[in-house]
């Protein structure tokens, strides 16, 4: 079907299309060493926490910004550990990685992000090597080197963010929450899953790896 098309059939439905937000960067680059780029853009993993990818947006809300820090599991695309802040101080994503450890309790896991301050941190990288993580970082302001986490922020733009208006940040966690935890891990389809959601492919192979 062409474009001009659907544009006509949309202008007749009364529908109007989404456009994604200009993004403004929630990271700095670091003064501390940087980790090398384990990844290279291959964002691939045969089995669960072996690459976990790492990033930070914000939601406006009419009361100031929303930061937001996720973490995400390669193989299923699952939000394995999120937090959400007034501030982009390195507890912010240091309490996104706790909540992915505690829930996954990973063994020799990468954990691919930017370059930000937070990411470079001392607290941050003593915090990966306590837990036997292994860091991972892309070249600074290349989208591409962190592809797999922008394309989930995109989801949630497209299918959050720009649907609403938040009065405040109370209000918008509460919808970041449950599109998380409510629709995106058990509900969201993905074609690379076979069209199932994150959760729904992780319980299938633990039931095809119990019936083996």
């Amino acid at each position: 079907m062409g474009h001009n098309r659907v544009a006509r059939l949309m202008r007749q439905a009364g529908l109007r299309g989404v456009c994604r937000r200009k993004r403004f960067r929630t990271t700095l680059p670091g003064s501390e060493p940087v980790s090398l780029d384990l990844v290279h853009r291959n964002f691939q993993a045969s089995g669960p926490n072996q690459l976990w990818v790492a990033d930070i947006t914000f939601i406006p809300t009419w009361s100031g910004f929303l930061f937001l820090a996720v973490v995400m599991d390669v193989w299923s695309r699952r939000i394995v550990g999120w937090a959400m802040d007034n501030h982009l101080r390195t507890e912010l994503v240091l309490d996104a990685l706790e909540m992915a450890i505690q829930s996954r309790q990973p063994k020799d896991v990468i954990h691919h992000s930017d370059q930000g301050c937070q990411y470079t941190s001392y607290a941050f990288g003593k915090r990966c090597r306590d837990a036997g993580i292994r860091p991972s970082m892309g070249t600074v302001g290349d989208c591409y080197d962190n592809a797999m986490c922008e394309s989930f922020f995109a989801t949630l733009e497209t299918e959050l963010i720009n649907r609403r208006k938040f009065k405040n940040r109370s209000e918008a966690k509460l919808a970041v929450f449950d599109f998380i935890e409510g629709r995106y891990n058990p509900r969201r389809r993905h074609s690379a899953l076979g069209y199932r959601s994150p959760m729904q492919f992780e319980r299938d192979h633990a039931e095809t790896a119990i019936a083996s």
